[in-house]
């Protein structure tokens, strides 16, 4: 192509462009003034035609990549108005065709034989032409009818130009309004688009996508409940620019006149259709990209089943890619917020702000059922009024004028990888609405993006190398220890879980397997975050410990002395030490909140406030009744109150940086860590055994194994949910990996001593940043002045005309979906933070040379047992001390102190042998694994064996007979 002609389309293509768009804008403005909704609906019904005649007559002129364009734009009648269908729908079949001598010349050089030697005939007359080619009607020397698809001439440099412009033109209507920024789009389209110029491609795709439906088995073999029925034709012969396939004969899909002589269902029929795109998409990871109407027949023979055409545009996505968009199917149909967010940072969306609710929204859209087009209007509108709602919340929220409400852009990334399957969905929605039928998408497409995931997650450790993830062995216990897991995970008592010990201040096991979720086939890391119940009253107490510990509190002072509003019903001489000793009397405070308002346990100050006006049941420091929930609020409100501080930030400073957790260890968690949170599921079989179990004098009446067992199994659902997660519940909703909550309690067995980082973690410890920064909270700004580009009018005019330009000069694909890639771990979280450098790890040579001491008291470990010169403020007999639980031998001496959570999470310190360990586990099953790992940790180590384990670790089917003592604290 000239560079003549070159001047000429884009020209064209631009003076088109400017048209409409000034058409559109005065039409915006003159509406302002015309009062009657009649005669303004009558002017846009008139533009609409006006711009769609423009639009066809461009299209046909400039062939090439604009048809392509035209044909994608005919099937979105459920959001285009009714003009632009009715005469875009021309350019899927009809296109004015190619000379015969053209066809001919081009099949002799691609095959290196004329027509007649290579058929006994070939009609004259195209069956069809298309953007890139036309397709004629043949028969094979053998016989066989086939169909010969013959590419234009000419038409590669015509799509290369093509796509030059449509970048220009997109780059100038995401300058000239910053919320249509269609630049990830069409980037992704100038990346594949010409793919589709050699035939060959298309060939081996065509075969590829037969054989993963099942095409080409006989009587269609692809069976079992995800199985589909389609045609495709058999690939006979290819070259570059030249095709040959065999012949179905066919109904197009508009033809409705010739679909309903057959007696073909058209619901049915599209329902099919998007049955086999789910397959290609979610099973295969390998999808047609473009389904618009013209790429499909409807067999003519019984039972009449569509044929797919056309493969030139393919997509093939990578497995973590294939699996995050099957994890965002299923998140939205069942409204998880964390699934959601953590899918996304799976394939590499980034969104600038915290936006849960409406990513939801949007998503939930995104996957919307079809709706015919007599409808598209009331759509129309109604994404209008969803999106300035939408709008309006982001502007509240950042605090935005309407000016720069308009201009923000939520979305940071948009990956390149998604842009074919969401030009897909909407190309099949499309299709619905051209067929007036109504599709709902979620109960078609959910069984497929099911079986993407049961596929990988049933598969186990024997089936799956990468079960345990790969981490140095420290020691031949963790050897041992590895060994277990496998059999305990073959046997499906784990899903994911995290084990982690010190001994003697040295990290003798640190090992992550399984995986993330039931839903979520990702392994579990060393950095994973796990819900862990009341393992949190553990740290929460040393918060507590570390105020008494600086002078800021007493443990026999009166909470009421620094909560007035405690002061209430009786609790006046209720004291710190009695709520870390669970002697209060406020073990049933708060008890019905679970089962009457599950989420009001999100609401801090609510919690607090009712926990103030709570009356107690005995009389303080008689008697020590589990508190299971109100433990939390109790020491969360005397923290709060004493220091005027927020629990977190006292966390923050007291244990995370100390310690070097950063990013491993929350109490209510921030936005952007999704990405590495585990899912809670439950071990229904330690369920049953649970309910079947004695009452327990240590646990309030409203806490008792029956009670338990009955909320159980609502506990995975109400703690995997966001306002759960980001709550703050201090008795609760910890999340942490085995790797920070094992050094919180080494540092605690050597008196508060931090323990030197291990220089084998991976990721290392302290890598993440605390609080994670969202890219950017501004919208961007029209750039003035001189000094800096301004893609406006005339630089558009000057970029299309410059020989310079190119499409391919573009930012690179966004790196690929990461594990710890969330929204992002830039910035920093406080002042307090440590300085990192180059590779992520804790700046620490001085760090290595200094001994960090948390606490001061050298009876530390007696203040924590309530043992010695604290024996006073616990009960002698009690199974807690001051705010931990006491770690036992058989012949009752404490040799350390933990807690543990119910669902089987742990963490404690045998402080007289300079132990401590951590076991994190995503699938509830009350002790049972945790009993055996425990035991052969200290068994390994020659440690005693703490008491309340004695019986879970010699495996589950002794439950009924030891345990007695669940371990739910």
């Amino acid at each position: 192509m000239g560079w003549g002609n070159i001047y000429k389309r884009r020209i064209k293509v631009f003076a088109l462009a400017l048209l409409i768009y000034l058409d559109y804008k005065t039409l915006q403005h003159r509406g302002k003034w015309v009062k009657s909704n009649t005669k303004k609906a009558s002017l846009w019904k008139k533009a609409h035609e006006r711009n769609a005649r423009r639009l066809l007559n461009f299209m046909i002129e400039m062939e090439g990549l604009w048809v392509k364009l035209g044909q994608y734009l005919s099937t979105r009648a459920d959001v285009l108005p009714e003009a632009y269908i009715r005469l875009l729908q021309q350019l899927q079949d009809s296109l004015p065709p190619r000379p015969l001598e053209e066809v001919c010349h081009t099949i002799e050089r691609e095959l290196g034989n004329s027509v007649e030697e290579l058929f006994s005939e070939f009609v004259k007359e195209p069956l069809a032409t298309a953007s890139i080619a036309q397709v004629h009607r043949a028969t094979l020397l053998n016989g066989q009818e086939v169909v010969v698809k013959v590419q234009h001439q000419g038409i590669k440099s015509v799509i290369l130009e093509d796509l030059k412009n449509a970048k220009s033109i997109v780059e100038w209507i995401a300058w000239a309004e910053p919320v249509y920024n269609f630049n990830p789009m069409i980037d992704e389209w100038c990346k594949e688009a010409p793919k589709e110029l050699d035939f060959n491609i298309e060939a081996e795709n065509t075969r590829k996508v037969a054989s993963n439906l099942g095409c080409n088995k006989i009587n269609n073999e692809n069976v079992g409940s995800n199985r589909v029925d389609v045609l495709i034709p058999e690939v006979i012969q290819s070259a570059e620019k030249v095709i040959i396939l065999e012949y179905m004969d066919g109904v197009r899909l508009n033809d409705f006149d010739s679909l309903q002589a057959l007696g073909v269902d058209r619901k049915k029929l599209v329902e099919e259709i998007t049955r086999a795109y789910a397959h290609q998409i979610y099973v295969d990871g390998f999808f047609n990209g473009d389904p618009h109407p013209g790429n499909f027949l409807v067999s003519k023979e019984f039972p009449h089943r569509p044929i797919l055409l056309d493969f030139g545009l393919t997509k093939s996505l990578p497995a973590t890619t294939k699996q995050a968009l099957a994890k965002m199917l299923l998140a939205s149909a069942e409204g998880d917020h964390v699934a959601l967010l953590s899918a996304f940072s799976e394939m590499g969306l980034k969104l600038r702000m915290d936006l849960p609710e409406q990513a939801m929204e949007v998503t939930t859209i995104f996957f919307r059922n079809s709706t015919p087009a007599s409808e598209a209007p009331e759509t129309l509108k109604k994404f209008a009024e969803e999106r300035a709602k939408k709008m309006k919340t982001i502007q509240e929220k950042m605090q935005l004028d309407e000016k720069e409400a308009k201009r923000f852009n939520p979305v940071d990334a948009f990956p390149g990888d998604i842009v074919i399957f969401s030009r897909v969905l909407n190309l099949l929605r499309g299709l619905s609405a051209t067929m007036d039928v109504r599709i709902i998408y979620f109960d078609i497409m959910k069984p497929f993006a099911e079986s993407v995931l049961d596929g990988i997650i049933n598969k186990g450790p024997n089936l799956n190398r990468q079960w345990i993830f790969d981490t140095p062995v420290h020691s031949a216990v963790e050897d041992k220890l590895r060994k277990l897991l496998i059999d305990l995970g073959n046997a499906g008592k784990i899903l994911g879980i995290q084990v982690c010990a010190y001994k003697d201040g040295e990290v003798i096991i640190d090992t992550a397997a399984g995986l993330l979720g039931k839903c979520d086939p990702r392994p579990v890391q060393p950095d994973s975050l796990f819900p862990v119940f009341s393992v949190t009253k553990g740290i929460v107490a040393g918060l507590l410990h570390w105020l008494v510990d600086k002078r800021k509190l007493r443990l026999d002072e009166n909470i009421a002395n620094i909560w007035p509003e405690f002061a209430t019903n009786n609790k006046e001489n209720i004291k710190v030490h009695h709520v870390l000793n669970h002697t209060s009397g406020l073990h049933n405070a708060l008890a019905n909140i679970m089962k009457e308002s599950p989420l009001s346990v999100s609401d801090w100050n609510e919690c607090l406030q009712r926990i103030a006006e709570s009356s107690p049941e005995t009389e303080p420091g008689q008697q020590q009744l589990y508190h299971y929930l109100s433990f939390g609020w109790l020491c969360g409100g005397i923290i709060e109150r004493a220091t005027g501080r927020t629990l977190q930030e006292l966390l923050e400073e007291v244990l995370i940086h100390p310690l070097h957790i950063e990013g491993e260890m929350y109490i209510g968690i921030p936005p952007g860590v999704e990405a590495r949170l585990a899912a809670l599921t439950l071990d229904t079989d330690d369920l049953g055994k649970l309910s079947a179990l004695n009452t327990r004098t240590d646990l309030p009446s409203t806490f008792q194994p029956s009670e338990i067992s009955q909320v159980a199994t609502a506990l995975p659902v109400l703690f995997n949910s966001l306002p759960i997660r980001r709550a703050i519940i201090p008795a609760a909703n910890g999340h942490c990996s085995a790797r920070a909550l094992a050094r919180y309690y080494a540092c605690l067995a050597d008196r508060g001593t931090v323990p030197k980082l291990p220089s084998s973690s991976t990721p290392p410890l302290g890598s993440h940043t605390h609080i994670p920064k969202f890219p950017s909270m501004k919208p961007p700004k029209k750039e003035n002045g001189s000094k800096k580009k301004r893609l406006s009018i005339v630089s558009l005019c000057r970029t299309m005309m410059s020989e310079k330009f190119n499409y391919e000069k573009r930012s690179k694909d966004p790196k690929g979906p990461s594990y710890d890639q969330i929204p992002t771990d830039e910035g920093s979280s406080s002042n307090a933070d440590v300085e990192k450098n180059t590779n992520g790890i804790a700046d620490d040579d001085e760090y290595h040379r200094k001994t960090v001491d948390l606490f001061n008291n050298p009876k530390i470990h007696d203040a924590f047992t309530g043992l010695g010169e604290y024996e006073k403020f616990a009960l002698p007999d009690g199974e807690f001390g001051l705010g931990f639980k006491r770690i036992t031998s058989d012949d009752g001496s404490v040799n350390g102190f933990g807690h543990a959570g119910i669902g089987g999470s742990t963490g404690f310190c045998d402080a007289k042998n300079r132990f401590a360990i951590a076991v994190t586990v995503n699938k509830m099953s009350f002790g049972t694994v945790t009993g055996q790992i425990i035991h052969l940790v200290c068994s390994e180590l020659n440690i005693p064996l703490p008491k309340e384990y004695k019986g879970l670790g010699s495996g589950g089917e002794n439950f009924e007979q030891n345990s007695g003592r669940p371990l739910i604290n």
